[in-house]
């Protein structure tokens, strides 16, 4: 989740309207020429001695590592209460999630060669702050051996009110916040017309990134019998904030209709005077027509708005941009295949009415059916007209290349971006996601331990 990098301006203009909410989401539309990629991820910090996860504060802690970034590689700090809890630099920030995954959200950039160097780049620094430490970074879906009590809090105002909210709404909302890690990607669109297609792809297709980055079959332990835990965990996090959006698959989909979806979701929090105030399951409507109860007569400033876009949780997000939210947190090179992936398929008109062509004719139902199976079925999970998301996966992979080819933007040695579905590929055609690989090990070489994954798959 984003950090605020400054307060709400008790100055700035007050929202008298939903069209003004509406405008601002079509400020969103942007030119083809000068669409943007940018990859977001999480990641465990873990003390080597004894796989122990990092507390925000002491001398080997999340804020040593935060301290270790702003001085040793320039990044700006970003504080709350006086205390470092996120950092800034070049349009990229690194924030904390509320168990303390580490989170990197990259910059806008270009093409995928510029993504991938920036992962790297952020996670040799952290290595080489980390390493003296005696930490390491683990890239998995969900935390596979801490339990709720040995996981941390970070110090963040926001986190308190949304934890205490959680058991109100759904059982795994307190899994979600501090044992569960996701890669995305932000996306622009040209027009309504075009974010609404591509919402509607991406929404009925959200099921296979969870299956080909499934990446999280452990917990506590043990086997928690599923391919991607994180995935099952958000099927009863908050229905009100959650989920496969069907209505942008009727007719009149578009920037008013996911308003007026946002302003039905309860409030989490507003931001005044530096503190986050509890207006956890208040309504924005109310806030609106200037009767939020926590701040009688006042109305929201389009950064209120702003803030309550972020608390939004489906599988696919419209802010001034769609974030494709479906996926587990992994190595290196699916972070990078990651937004490979998308980017081919929703960036190319061609490869994007391919993916259009295999989805439009699937349901509600059908969909949500996907979604529901895929966490524990993988690659294996049915999908309408007799067919597997195997074989889904096959077909959007081939659209997916295509579209990078037809995107032509190479590195300096002449590549271009489609070197990056090498390892979809090969999932896609074995039909074994990396939980299983995981799970394998797990019943073989790992004589039944998780242990060894915070090697294996260690940054």
């Amino acid at each position: 989740m984003t950090t605020p990098t400054s307060d709400i301006d008790e100055s700035a203009p007050r929202i008298e309207s939903k069209a003004e909410m509406v405008e601002w989401c079509e400020m969103g539309n942007t030119p083809a020429s000068d669409w943007k990629i940018g990859t977001e991820h999480e990641k465990f910090g873990f003390i080597r001695e004894g796989l122990k996860p990092l507390p925000y504060d002491g001398d080997v802690s999340i804020r040593a590592m935060l301290e270790g970034l702003r001085d040793q590689f320039g990044w700006e700090p970003i504080e709350e209460s006086g205390l470092l809890i996120g950092l800034k630099k070049n349009g990229a920030s690194v924030s904390l999630e509320p168990g303390g995954q580490f989170e990197l959200s990259g910059a806008p950039l270009e093409h995928i060669h510029q993504t991938c160097n920036e992962v790297g780049d952020h996670l040799r620094e952290v290595r080489e702050i980390a390493n003296p430490l005696g930490v390491s970074f683990l890239g998995m879906g969900s935390s596979p051996l801490w339990t709720m009590d040995e996981t941390p809090m970070m110090p963040k105002g926001r986190y308190a009110i949304m934890r205490d909210y959680m058991t109100k709404v759904g059982r795994l909302g307190r899994e979600m916040m501090f044992r569960t890690c996701t890669v995305q990607v932000n996306l622009d669109f040209s027009s309504e017309a075009d974010m609404v297609k591509k919402a509607r792809v991406s929404l009925a297709l959200q099921p296979l990134g969870t299956a080909l980055f499934a990446n999280s079959p452990f917990t506590e332990g043990r086997t928690n019998g599923f391919l991607s835990y994180r995935s099952h965990i958000w099927t009863d996090t908050d229905p009100d904030r959650s989920g496969m959006l069907p209505f942008m698959f009727e007719d009149g989909a578009g920037f008013e209709r996911y308003v007026d979806y946002a302003l039905d979701v309860p409030m989490y929090f507003v931001r005044r005077g530096g503190k986050y105030l509890d207006a956890s399951g208040l309504s924005f409507r109310d806030f609106l027509e200037g009767k939020l109860s926590i701040l009688p007569g006042e109305k929201p400033a389009i950064d209120d708005f702003v803030d309550h876009l972020s608390t939004i949780f489906p599988e696919v997000r419209l802010k001034q941009f769609l974030e494709m939210r479906g996926s587990d947190s992994g190595p290196w090179s699916r972070l990078c295949a990651f937004s490979a992936f998308w980017s081919g398929l929703l960036y190319d008109p061609v490869a994007l009415d391919g993916a259009w062509q295999i989805v439009k004719d699937w349901t509600a139902a059908e969909r949500e059916a996907v979604r529901q199976s895929v966490r524990v079925l993988g690659l294996r999970t049915p999908v309408p007209g007799g067919r597997t998301l195997q074989d889904v996966a096959i077909d959007v992979l081939a659209l997916s290349r295509n579209g990078l080819k037809a995107r032509s933007k190479f590195n300096t040695a002449g590549d271009d971006e489609t070197g990056f579905l090498a390892e979809l590929d090969e999932i896609a055609e074995s039909g074994l996601t990396p939980a299983d690989r995981l799970l394998e090990l797990y019943h073989g070489e790992w004589g039944k331990r998780v242990e060894p994954a915070f090697e294996t798959l260690a940054y």
